[in-house]
C-alpha cells in the first residue's frame, strides 16, 4: 500500500515556538544539559540549563552531545526542571536548515489525539464518532478506543534510529536491548480484544526521515517476530505515521499501514 501524503499537511501548533539550543551532556536518562549561549530579546534562560528529557530510554544509540536541540518551557514554577528537551537534530548546529527528529513519547498520545480528532487517519478509523482514552484492556490500559470498536495502541521507537547518521555523530557502545515484554503484552491484549472488538491497531509514530519502521533486532528479536506473526494473523494492524517537528508545531506528513516487518 502506497503511503497516503497530504496535499496539506494537517498541523498541530505549540503554544509558543521552541526555542533552540545545544545538547552539552546527557547526566541521566532523565536530564540533558543544554547551552542556549546568550539571552535572547525576550529575555529567556541564558547559558547553561538544565533540562527535562522525555525519552528515558536510548536515543538511537547515538551520543548526543553537541547536537542542536529544541525545547520548550512549560513555565510551571513547580517543576524542578521547566524545560523539556522536544527534538534534536544530527545537522551541525550552524546549519541553517534543519530537520528536527523528535523524542517525546509523551507527547504522541497527545498528537495523535489531535488528528485523530480532525479525521486525519481516516484510512484507520473510517468517520470518528467518539475517542477515548486510556481505555483498560486485560490487565494494561490501551492508549484508544475509537467509535467503541477500534482499540489503537501508540508506540514511538526510539531505541534504534532507522536512518543515515552522519558520520562526525558518535554512537553509543553497543548494549543488549530486551524490553519487549510490555509492547508484546499489548500486542497479545489487542489480539485477544478482537473477541468483543472489530478491529485492533498498533500506530507506530516517527519523528524523522526513515525507510519504514522494522523492529529492533535485539537479544528478544525471534520473539518479538513470532508475537507480531501471530498477532497479525488474528487481525491485529500495523500502521506507521511519518510527523515533522519544527519550531512551530508538529505536522502529520503520511500514515500507511505496514505490509513488510
Amino acid at each position: 500500500m502506497e503511503p497516503r501524503d497530504k496535499k496539506q499537511h494537517l498541523f498541530l501548533p505549540f503554544p509558543e515556538p521552541l526555542r533552540e539550543g545545544v545538547i552539552l551532556a546527557r547526566p541521566n536518562r532523565f536530564i540533558m544539559d543544554v547551552d542556549f549561549g546568550t539571552a535572547d530579546e525576550q529575555g529567556e534562560p541564558a547559558g547553561i540549563v538544565r533540562c527535562h528529557c522525555p525519552a528515558v530510554s536510548r536515543i538511537g544509540g547515538l551520543d548526543l552531545a553537541g547536537r542542536p536541540c529544541l525545547v520548550s518551557d512549560s513555565h510551571s514554577p513547580k517543576r524542578k526542571m521547566p524545560l523539556t528537551v522536544e527534538a534534536y537534530s544530527l545537522q551541525q548546529p550552524d546549519d541553517p536548515d534543519k530537520h528536527w527528529i523528535g523524542i517525546n513519547q509523551n507527547a504522541s498520545n497527545r498528537y495523535v489525539e489531535h488528528f485523530l480528532r480532525e479525521g486525519a487517519f481516516a484510512a484507520i478509523t473510517g468517520p470518528v464518532r467518539t475517542v477515548r482514552r486510556e481505555v483498560p484492556l486485560g490487565d494494561s490500559r490501551l492508549d484508544f478506543l475509537v467509535n467503541d470498536d477500534l482499540h489503537l495502541e501508540v508506540k514511538t521507537p526510539l531505541v534504534q534510529m532507522q536512518t543515515d547518521i552522519p558520520p562526525y555523530v558518535p554512537r553509543l557502545p553497543e548494549a543488549p536491548f530486551s524490553s519487549t515484554e510490555r509492547s508484546l503484552r499489548h500486542l497479545r491484549e489487542l489480539a485477544a480484544s478482537l473477541a468483543d472488538h472489530e478491529r485492533a491497531a498498533v500506530l507506530y509514530c516517527l519523528y524523522y526521515d526513515n525507510f519504514g519502521f522494522r523492529f529492533y533486532h535485539g537479544t528478544t528479536y525471534e520473539e518479538v517476530l513470532a508475537t507480531v506473526d501471530a498477532c497479525r494473523a488474528a487481525g491485529v494492524e500495523l500502521w506507521q505515521a511519518d510527523f515533522e517537528v519544527t519550531p512551530a508545531g508538529v505536522a502529520l506528513k503520511r500514515y500507511y499501514e505496514l505490509e513488510e516487518w
